[in-house]
């Protein structure tokens, strides 16, 4: 995965659920939610010069950062999950699917990209309320149900 324009692309597209600049939080070696406003971030080297995508790229030498790729909302009576991405989609999930991740708020969905590498990981985080307890959740991987679904949202706005 090329990072800098996986962001770049991501960015370009993102407009429809979230504003630009507040598409990658950093994430703390314990999952929890740092600051999440990239272009507002002094240190790492970074100048005012820097574009947003070489702020990331500074930034990243040193954090891990989740990218948002869109938002979830699931809908606990009929147990499915509202995807909002550049692709609007609503898909049904197991009722273990739905226990495991389900959330009383809607989460974004995205990739962790671990600290100086280009490695990721998909998995959801509680952006809507920024509550101290807010953090990194991995999503279990699986060939159907709501890991596959994102994963293919997420393949599609990665530049490799």
């Amino acid at each position: 995965m090329d990072v800098y324009e996986t962001i770049k692309n991501i960015r370009a597209k993102c407009d429809i659920y979230v504003a630009p600049d507040l598409v990658a939080t950093i994430i703390d070696e314990n999952n929890y939610m740092g600051i999440n406003n990239i272009s507002e971030i002094e240190g790492y080297g970074i100048t005012k010069d820097d574009s947003y995508e070489d702020k990331f790229m500074k930034i990243l030498k040193e954090e891990n950062i989740f990218i948002s790729c869109g938002m979830l909302a699931f809908i606990p009576m009929i147990n499915e999950c509202d995807i909002f991405s550049v692709v609007d989609d609503t898909i049904k999930i197991t009722q273990e699917e739905y226990n495991e991740n389900a959330d009383e708020n809607e989460v974004y969905f995205g990739i962790l990209i671990e600290k100086d590498s280009s490695k990721y990981i998909i998995g959801m985080i509680d952006l809507c309320n920024c509550k101290v307890e807010s953090g990194f959740r991995e999503i279990k991987k699986s060939d159907d149900g709501l890991y596959k679904k994102i994963a293919e949202i997420i393949n599609e706005m990665i530049i490799s």
